[in-house]
């Protein structure tokens, strides 16, 4: 009965320690989301600083992302995941001591960019393990639990526990707390059947075992250029997410709510993100990838993207702007089908194809704060507003653009049978 709930559920056990693992690591890597940027800006860091820092983080992510699928492809998952909670222990502790505690500008700088290159390890090298492991009719799904998983704990477990701890505890120590979450996330997803989780280092010709093959992920777009199409679609998918946080929490309280209640408008969203991303998962193998990314996710956030912005600002109050921000957060969950199109795109390459969209998802965490940072003088936060939502609807240009029959997935999962 177990095991029927496991394989119903998590698609399989060897998947379910693995999303358990990665929840727990990203609350540790979330829990200052939401508060860092207002905090850094009350002890003397300009807004402009601020939104640098976040880029910087965002760019190191984006990097860092590129290059996990094919790490993982080379390496193998355990090697990947081990580096990047390594790295976070490390980058977090030069960014307290010698950043944060000294109000150290150019100390925090690498330092929270050494973070920044943490995570996508361990986090998208589990996910490149996902496109081996299930099967190809529930790969959308699969990718759904993950997404899940990944927005519950980095932006709903660590922001919920941080609203909480900053009750009682100063920032800075709520800030050390989160290596008790990722070593516990890493002890949990390591655990991991070994022979099963090295079962991704793909290595069946010499361009595979060699450092040649991270150039794959880039000659790949122009192999493949839908690809590229997906890949800039990604992007969009989370820039406002991660622009919100640098700006938004000041327009909240200059509109009367306080932190806290901010913290909770973040953390509904990601409520509501980490439900949907189950039945976006299920209702993207139902309807249509495409279609679903599209509509759901494309048009829905361009809509609620602006009803975040504006119901508050028309004094919809507390109540409203919580729906607002749940709304928002179902349709960024409607982007979970990509996960699906593209290793499908590139069947024999999965781990290039991966690598494409985990640069694009770390190019989202440089470019949401960036274009804070570009706009929010000359046009203020609504310019901001707007910028975003006008991507929104230019990835859903794009999108339609892009098709795969479940015919052409089911001939994919046959050529790659005996991987």
């Amino acid at each position: 009965m177990w095991s029927n709930f496991v394989e119903k559920v998590f698609i399989s056990p060897k998947l379910m320690l693995g999303y358990i693992g990665v929840m727990i690591f990203m609350a540790g890597e979330g829990l200052e989301q939401g508060w860092l940027s207002p905090y850094l800006i009350e002890h003397s860091l300009s807004v402009e600083k601020s939104a640098l820092l976040f880029s910087v983080y965002g760019l190191s992510a984006s990097v860092s992302a590129f290059f996990s699928g094919v790490l993982t492809e080379i390496y193998g998952v355990r090697r990947v995941m081990s580096t990047g909670l390594i790295m976070f222990c490390i980058g977090t502790f030069f960014f307290l001591t010698f950043g944060i505690s000294s109000h150290n500008f150019w100390i925090m700088l690498p330092s929270y960019a050494l973070r920044g290159l943490s995570y996508p390890l361990f986090a998208y090298g589990f996910l490149v393990y996902i496109t081996y492991e299930a099967p190809v009719n529930r790969l959308s799904t699969a990718g759904g639990i993950f997404w899940s998983c990944y927005a519950c704990g980095l932006s709903v477990l660590g922001v919920m526990y941080s609203s909480f701890a900053l009750k009682f505890v100063a920032p800075i120590h709520v800030l050390w707390s989160a290596l008790f979450f990722v070593c516990l996330g890493g002890v949990i997803a390591l655990w991991v059947d070994k022979e099963a989780i090295q079962s991704t280092k793909k290595i069946e010709t010499e361009e595979k075992s060699s450092l040649l093959y991270l150039l794959k992920g880039i000659t790949i777009i122009y192999e493949v250029p839908k690809l590229g199409l997906c890949g800039f679609v990604r992007i969009v998918n989370t820039l406002a997410c991660y622009g919100f946080p640098v700006f938004l929490p000041l327009v909240m309280q200059n509109l009367g709510f306080t932190i806290s209640q901010w913290l909770q408008m973040l953390a509904f969203l990601w409520i509501s993100n980490m439900i949907a991303n189950y039945f976006f998962g299920l209702l993207g193998d139902k309807w249509g990838w495409r279609n679903t990314v599209m509509w759901g996710g494309c048009v829905g956030c361009a809509i609620t993207t602006l009803l975040f912005y504006y119901v508050p600002t028309w004094g919809g109050g507390y109540i409203l702007t919580m729906a607002a921000a749940g709304a928002y957060g179902a349709c960024l969950a409607a982007y979970t089908p990509i996960n699906a199109i593209m290793p499908m795109l590139a069947p024999e390459n999965k781990g290039a194809a991966m690598s494409v969209l985990t640069l694009a998802a770390g190019l989202s965490t440089f470019f949401g704060p960036a274009i804070v940072g570009l706009f929010i003088k000359s046009v203020g936060a609504v310019g901001v507003i707007w910028v975003y939502a006008a991507l929104y609807i230019a990835a859903a240009f794009v999108m339609s653009f892009v098709h795969i029959s479940k015919s052409y997935a089911q001939l994919n999962l046959n050529k790659t049978a005996k991987i």
